[in-house]
């Protein structure tokens, strides 16, 4: 592993954030740029973050769609790390100088009780260690200038991770179909997407499975009391200064947020 790379595309997505607008991509920078190299980049970020004073408190997960995965030429989601000050209040506002360039998804979030620890966890496992689900919106956000990004670019932004917002009722997971669980996706009012949650990898519990079995590689568990976003179960919406985002999921209730200037 090329510490050296490593570092210099941590200090260079950091400078996106504090110029506060995107930079090129670090594909452009380096052709031979690695997935593997990509994740230790996203590591470093969040290791700074944590050295000062940031909280891990759960995950996300990315690519669940297979529109998306072909779009990226991939076979299988990415992940980043949520943090305690990428939470906002369900129906709080967001400050478009917290932002870049953010869209809004809406997905199943996952409320561990338990350990989920790789390499062969599956889909039951989840269920039987997850606490409660909850309606999110997820606001992905990419310092990657106009998110002209490769899988590297986003792995290595963590993601491309802003924010999420937590709503509804707390629902346990035998208690809803998580595979039919309708979503309505409005934006000022306006239906404009809808899903369900098969749309995550045919079902919001494999994908966390494959979380945790990622995780493993790098020596990661996931811990109880942490959140895991599932995946969008829809296309993601543009956001600016204004708008109003909501999601209503079948059985789980609605969370919104609004964007102010």
């Amino acid at each position: 592993m090329d510490l050296v790379k490593i570092t210099r595309f941590a200090d260079y997505l950091e400078k996106a954030v504090k110029i506060g607008h995107g930079v090129s991509p670090l594909t452009s920078l380096d052709s031979n740029f690695t997935v593997e190299e990509a994740y230790n980049v996203q590591l470093k970020t969040i290791e700074r973050k944590v050295a000062d004073g940031a909280k891990i408190v759960g995950k996300k997960i990315g690519l669940t769609s297979l529109a998306m995965q072909k779009l990226l030429g991939v076979d299988q989601p990415d992940y980043g790390h949520l943090l305690d000050d990428m939470a906002v209040e369900n129906n709080g506002e967001i400050s478009f100088a917290r932002v870049l360039q953010p869209k809004a998804e809406a997905e199943i979030a996952f409320i561990l009780k338990r350990d989920l620890v790789g390499p062969r966890v599956t889909a039951h496992d989840v269920l039987m260690a997850t606490d409660y689900v909850l309606p999110a919106l997820e606001i992905v956000d990419s310092r990657i200038a106009d998110w002209k990004i490769k899988l590297e670019d986003t792995v290595a932004d963590n993601a491309s991770s802003g924010l999420y917002v937590l709503g509804g009722r707390p629902v346990k997971p035998d208690q809803i179909d998580l595979v039919m669980a309708g979503m309505a996706f409005y934006k000022n009012g306006e239906l404009i997407n809808t899903g369900v949650g098969a749309a995550a990898l045919g079902n919001p519990a494999t994908c966390v499975a494959w979380l945790a079995n990622k995780l493993f590689e790098f020596g990661i568990t996931l811990k109880a009391g942490e959140v895991i976003l599932s995946g969008a179960l829809s296309a993601a919406a543009n956001a600016a200064p204004g708008d109003y985002f909501s999601a209503r999921i079948a059985h789980l209730g609605e969370v919104g947020v609004r964007f102010t200037s």
